[in-house]
């Protein structure tokens, strides 16, 4: 499908399904005509009533857009992720269609990267713990010291923008880095490990940074975690389905691993009640990614994406 070009003062018709505020909506909506239905219940019934008019579609990765969608939507030259992650979106499908995919990658990688060490020292430093004992008058010889965050070994698996950027900031605490990847990167002079597990034996710290969907599901399991170590932690800013979250559960219970920092779980919206149990487990409700910055980066992204598209020209980030 050729990118249709919009007549000079008509706005092109969006649909856009995840949560937004009403003042990104506003930002978004001088720039197109908008349809907003993010709720699940409503947008069967939204495409079948709107579908004929939709021109572009605006969701998050953990929403997608599938294939029938996209079938429903005859007009549709456009689909955008709002961040990086678009593992929900039937890319194929769509550019099968001649559907242009996009999506806000870079947005927010520092703020995810941030996000990643602050669950790293909750995690070791136990803080969460801490303050609760604070604030119940428990001083600290009564409870148990916690270890150095320097010093130690991290291992990531996925080394693209979001894991180089994690990968600096432990440099800060003169944190060892290797990392894991289909393929060994040229420009990095890291250690490099073929395989999850063989990267888990060797670090202290494992960092989930990779995409998630079909080829990255539970690539964090029992063995990887066994590997990691009794006195091992897991960090996961990713995707929920690349961790087997019973293995998990298993593994802190069992003592095979010491703690865990997520921010995605694979039960999500809802929470992972099987790790509530544990004191070493800090958990935070996919909020990586967002930040006022973030947020508003992502929104000048899609904008960017979007009328670039409808001007007849590529977007600054294509699938």
């Amino acid at each position: 499908m050729t990118a249709p070009t919009a007549a000079p003062g008509r706005k092109p018709r969006l649909l856009v399904i995840n949560p937004m505020s009403a003042a990104h909506m506003a930002q978004i909506g001088q720039h197109f005509d908008v349809v907003h239905e993010p709720d699940p219940a409503r947008r069967a019934a939204v495409v079948a009533a709107e579908g004929a008019t939709i021109e572009a579609v605006l969701t998050i990765g953990s929403i997608g857009l599938t294939a029938a969608e996209i079938d429903a939507m005859p007009r549709l030259s456009l689909a955008c992720a709002l961040g990086s992650g678009y593992e929900n979106i039937a890319v194929a499908h769509a550019k099968a269609r001649g559907v242009v995919v996009a999506n806000g990658a870079g947005t927010n990688d520092d703020c995810v990267a941030d996000h990643a060490m602050a669950l790293l020292l909750a995690a070791v430093r136990a803080v969460p713990r801490f303050d609760r004992a604070c604030r119940a008058g428990i001083w600290r010889n009564a409870l148990p010291t916690q270890p150095n965050v320097s010093g130690k070994r991290m291992g990531l698996l996925g080394f693209g923008a979001i894991g180089q950027k994690i990968a600096r900031r432990a440099a800060g605490f003169d944190i060892a880095i290797g990392y894991c990847t289909r393929t060994r990167r040229a420009d990095v002079a890291h250690p490099w490990f073929a395989d999850v597990v063989e990267l888990a034996t060797w670090c202290d710290y494992l960092v989930v940074a990779t995409p998630g969907g079909a080829g990255t599901r539970h690539l964090v399991g029992a063995q990887a975690l066994a590997a990691l170590g009794p006195q091992g932690y897991l960090v996961n800013i990713a995707r929920g389905s690349v961790v087997d979250t019973a293995a998990l559960a298993d593994a802190l219970r069992a003592g095979r691993v010491k703690g865990a920092g997520l921010d995605v779980y694979e039960s999500e919206p809802a929470p992972p009640t099987e790790l509530f149990e544990f004191d070493g487990v800090v958990l935070t409700p996919h909020t990586a990614g967002t930040s006022p910055e973030a947020v508003q980066a992502t929104v000048e992204r899609f904008i960017a994406n979007a009328t670039r598209h409808f001007a007849g020209q590529a977007p600054v980030s294509p699938v």
